[in-house]
Order: C-alpha cells, then sequence, then structure tokens
C-alpha cells in the first residue's frame, strides 16, 4: 500500500456513501459534499444554522458532517468490533487532517481542515466526539446519573463547545453554561427514545433511579407502565428541565445571530420534555413528539428574533 494508506482504505465496510475517494477533492467540492449531507441528513440542523451568519455556515456543515459520518459509522454498523475498527480509522484520519492535512483525501476532511486552519479548533473537541461513539460500542447501559453526565461530556457537550468556538466564543465560564444545554438536550433525547433505545439494546434510564422509584428492568421492553415509572420519569424530566433552563443563560452571553439559534436548540429541547409530560411521562405507548405546529411556532420565533436583531443593527 502506498503512503496514502489511511485515506484511501481506512474506511473499507463503512457504509458505501462515505468510502474515501481515490483522488483528492477540491476544497469547493468538499464544502459541496458536507453542505449536501448537512442539507438532507438532518432537516433541523439545516434550517438551525440559516439562522447563523452566512460567514459561518461552511464551518458548522463540515463539523455537522464529521460528526453525521462518525455517528453512522458507530451506528449503522452492525457489528461493534467492525464499528470501533471503522472509529478508530475515523480517528487516525482526524489525526492526519492535523498533522499532514495535504494527505487527506476524505471531503470532510478536506472541508474540515479549513475550519480547523481558520478557528482553530482544538483536536480535543473532536477526538471526544469519537471518544463517545467508541463508547456507544462497549457501554449499553448506565447505572446512575453521573455515569450520563460523564458521556454527555464526550458526545453532547464538544458540539456545543464547537459552535462557541467557531463563532469566536473560547471563554470556559460560557462553554460551561452550553455544556448544561447540550447535556440537557442529550438526556430529553433519552428519555423521548427509551422504546427505541431498548430495541436496540440499550438503556440510558439509570440503574440506580429505576431502583428508588421501583421500576424493574422488564418493564422497559414489556412497555408496561406503572405509577412508579411515571414518577421515575417525571423526576428526570424535571431535573433535566432545570439543568436546561440554568444553561440557556448561555444567550446572554453570545451576540443577537448565534443567540438565536442557540434559543432555538433550547426551546426544541424544552418542547421534548413538554411533549413528555402531555403524555403524562408515559413513553413506553411510543416515542413523544413534537408537534409539526410546535416546530413551525419555534420557526417562526427565531425569524422574528432575527429580523429584530437585523433591524436593531
Amino acid at each position: 500500500m502506498s503512503e496514502m494508506t489511511v485515506s484511501q482504505h481506512a474506511l473499507l465496510g463503512a457504509p458505501h456513501e462515505y468510502l474515501t475517494p481515490i483522488e483528492r477533492p477540491t476544497l469547493d467540492e468538499a464544502k459541496a459534499w458536507c453542505r449536501h449531507l448537512a442539507s438532507t441528513h438532518y432537516e433541523n440542523f439545516h434550517v438551525a444554522t440559516w439562522f447563523l451568519p452566512n460567514k459561518v455556515r461552511p464551518h458548522f456543515e463540515s463539523i455537522y458532517a464529521y460528526c453525521r459520518v462518525a455517528d453512522d459509522l458507530g451506528d449503522e454498523v452492525a457489528d461493534p468490533s467492525t464499528a470501533l475498527r471503522l472509529l478508530d480509522a475515523w480517528g487516525s484520519m482526524l489525526d492526519e487532517c492535523y498533522d499532514t492535512p495535504e494527505r487527506s483525501l476524505h471531503p470532510v476532511f478536506v472541508a474540515l481542515h479549513e475550519t480547523i486552519r481558520e478557528c482553530d479548533v482544538p483536536r480535543e473537541l473532536f477526538a471526544d466526539l469519537i471518544h463517545a461513539f467508541r463508547m456507544d460500542q462497549v457501554k449499553t447501559s448506565y447505572n446512575t446519573w453521573d455515569e450520563l453526565l460523564e458521556y454527555s461530556h464526550y458526545s453532547a457537550n464538544p458540539v456545543g463547545r464547537l459552535v462557541l468556538w467557531v463563532c469566536g466564543y473560547k471563554e470556559e465560564s460560557i462553554a460551561l453554561l452550553s455544556d448544561k444545554v447540550c447535556t440537557a438536550l442529550q438526556l430529553a433525547n433519552f428519555w423521548q427514545d427509551v422504546v427505541e433505545d431498548a430495541e436496540r439494546g440499550r438503556r440510558y434510564l439509570p440503574a440506580d433511579a429505576m431502583e428508588r422509584f421501583g421500576v424493574e428492568e422488564g418493564q422497559i421492553i414489556g412497555r408496561v407502565f406503572t405509577p412508579e415509572f411515571r414518577t421515575m420519569v417525571e423526576h428526570l424530566v424535571l431535573r433535566t428541565r432545570q439543568m436546561l433552563r440554568e444553561g440557556g443563560t448561555v444567550s446572554k452571553h453570545v451576540d443577537r445571530d448565534l443567540s438565536v439559534t442557540l434559543d432555538l436548540f433550547r426551546k426544541g429541547g424544552e418542547a421534548i420534555l413538554a411533549g413528555i409530560a402531555a403524555e403524562d411521562f408515559d413513553v413506553l405507548r411510543g416515542r413523544p413528539v413534537v408537534s409539526k405546529t410546535k416546530k413551525l411556532s419555534l420557526l417562526a420565533g427565531a425569524l422574528g428574533a432575527k429580523i429584530r436583531a437585523g433591524m436593531s443593527r
């Protein structure tokens, strides 16, 4: 094999759309690839980035593409050992992007290097995300709230910190507020997806909470909703909502454009928690969802805030 082994051969066995090309794409081609992935793979991300200044949107598209591919390498590959190998390869390609970027062939890393170069992004933020996806392959249940916080430290918090960093906010005090929002969003998704996660062999409901409220493991896969289960979920939702509110003050420390986007994500988390409460905390009968009407309301509010921000300049 040639010196390009990492870029050319590392992702063999990955979903075909993520295979590395033989020739290095141009920067414009790489950006277009990331933009396409961001705009077609996850509509909510594409909508949220519309509220950001044009100059930073390509950075967010390359960051999203990095996260999306890494997540799929972990989740879309059935065999954990294969998934771990692919994630190791993705990590090696990240190192290549930092250390010898001229060797990068995958469009994600060609585009991402431009973001890294222009914004001086710490490698640790990207590496932490790979660590989280590796955790998903070897840890399928959680015993305590603190274990969930540790997982979120790697899986969710780096995303918020990347958003702040690219927008020029590097203060740790602001990042810590963002951590609370990102962790709360991660937890809200866990409470929303209890059944779906159980069907995939994962449990994010902490075992100590289940024991405290008298909930049995079999109730989840068997969808046995009891008053005890309701009380447990209500407790977890209230705790998560408090964290979301505490971290939400991050919007007061950033410019109006970024504040609109951060508020949109926070309100999305609040809507998920409200949806769970509206179902009387019964997350076993089906996945609580945010209605289209609510989504439109959130977007309309964000659009109004963006317009007001523009008029105030």
